[in-house]
């Protein structure tokens, strides 16, 4: 029923078995309806195809037109790629008809053909376009957008995407430098940066905060979460999961507060008489939280900072 495209075979799924056993596809919901908030390459949504029965349904979501097209590739009818955010998730599903689903999937951050490919200007390490953009249909570019920001907007940004320490010396170079040249390139920026850093991580290349926040800002990754979140838990019927792959701790640190929000409840003031049946009750439970093994980091030095968080919608919330 799929197409299997090669570039898929250089392209390894993080915490790919994990992350699909945790949605639990079993039993009567083989047929059910699943989401893959983030397509990529299309490693986990083959996955939970190969487990789905005749009537199970996968919607997957993506806002690459790389990994759009890679998806055109899967020829199965219980398969739809819709090319949007998953924070445009609760309006796409009713588009297609569909009220509630059994699971959601997200592998948030980006994959190593985005990061591997120098025209799309993730990365530092080769030489291309300051692009960054996960959607190059649309918004502004890196270098667009570093070409008319303020110095303060640059520095917040660096500083609270990015957590770097050095952030006021960056954007002050940033906007030093643009008043001669303008910033187009990923070397470009990566050696100002390189000049702008006083001291260095051992092992990190110094703009690797800087790539890191401006990434996330362009693509409203950290807003989109937030978003996405919320929708995909409003779209899940009782005792369906959502399964959450993150990469740094700015995102799991909002999935890890989403989770707590939905599994705590308000304690009641003790001093007041209440009944056991006016006691509010939670959301959804915790199921697990895990980290890749350490054979998988040795076979995919990216996996290293990954963290699958698991939750399950409880039967009684409303």
């Amino acid at each position: 029923m799929t197409a299997i495209n090669p570039e898929e075979l250089s392209h390894q799924t993080v915490l790919l078995d994990e992350a699909i056993e945790a949605l639990a596809i079993q039993g009567d919901r083989v047929n059910g309806v699943f989401v893959d908030g983030t397509f990529g390459r299309g490693g986990h949504s083959r996955k939970i195809l190969s487990l789905l029965g005749p009537s199970g349904r996968l919607i997957a979501f993506d806002k690459d037109p790389y990994a759009i097209a890679n998806a055109a590739q899967i020829q199965d009818s219980r398969f739809t790629i819709v090319h949007e955010s998953f924070a445009e998730m609760d309006r796409q599903l009713s588009n297609l008809g569909i009220a509630k689903v059994d699971g959601v999937l997200m592998d948030l951050g980006i994959s190593s053909p985005q990061v591997d490919d120098a025209e799309r200007g993730f990365s530092f390490r080769n030489d291309g376009p300051l692009d960054m953009r996960m959607d190059t249909t649309r918004g502004l570019s890196a270098a667009e957008w570093l070409a008319h920001e303020d110095e303060q907007k640059i520095r917040e940004v660096i500083e609270n995407y990015g957590e770097e320490r050095f952030a006021f010396q960056i954007a002050k170079a940033i906007v030093a430098r643009r008043t001669s040249e303008s910033i187009s390139s990923t070397r470009q920026l990566a050696e100002l940066v390189a000049h702008a850093v006083k001291t260095r991580e051992k092992g990190k290349d110094p703009a690797t905060r800087t790539f890191q926040a401006i990434r996330i800002f362009i693509n409203k990754e950290l807003e989109d979460l937030e978003i996405g979140l919320n929708a995909a838990y409003a779209s899940l019927a009782p005792a369906a999961r959502m399964s959450i792959i993150s990469f740094h701790s700015l995102e799991d640190r909002i999935v890890k507060q989403f989770f707590a929000s939905k599994v705590k409840v308000p304690q009641p003031d003790r001093r007041l008489p209440i009944r056991t049946v006016d006691l509010p009750k939670p959301e959804m439970q915790l199921i697990s939280r895990l980290k890749p093994t350490e054979q998988e980091v040795m076979r995919n030095p990216r996996a290293r900072s990954a963290i699958l968080r698991v939750a399950e919608r409880l039967s009684g919330a409303d």
